[in-house]
């Protein structure tokens, strides 16, 4: 029988060059500007506060309340609609935007 090792030795990532990284923060990718065509809209009455929205929002522009409920930072919003796919009651809608 073969003599397995138990460990094995773990080597730091080697890269090309030395890059900061950084945390996401709210609106990383910047102000959206005028060429978003779709913009998520909460229905808080259906809203269940299930806060999965919040959660997979790639831009941080899903902003949660003390509550759970939750509100959009069209700001920074891009209109990707994964929020509106990840809600599990439909309580968010992509509506055009209307500039």
């Amino acid at each position: 029988m073969a003599d397995y090792p138990t460990s094995l030795p773990i080597e730091e990532p080697r890269t090309l060059f030395k890059a900061p990284l950084s945390m996401p923060s709210p609106g990383a990718s910047g102000v959206t500007g005028f060429w978003r065509t779709m913009k998520p809209v909460i229905n808080e009455d259906k809203c269940i506060k299930c806060i999965l929205c919040w959660l997979y929002c790639p831009e941080d522009t899903i902003i949660r309340r003390d509550d759970d409920s939750v509100y959009v930072d069209y700001e920074y919003c891009k209109g990707c609609g994964i929020c509106a796919d990840v809600c599990p009651v439909n309580a968010i809608e992509m509506v055009r935007e209307v500039v």
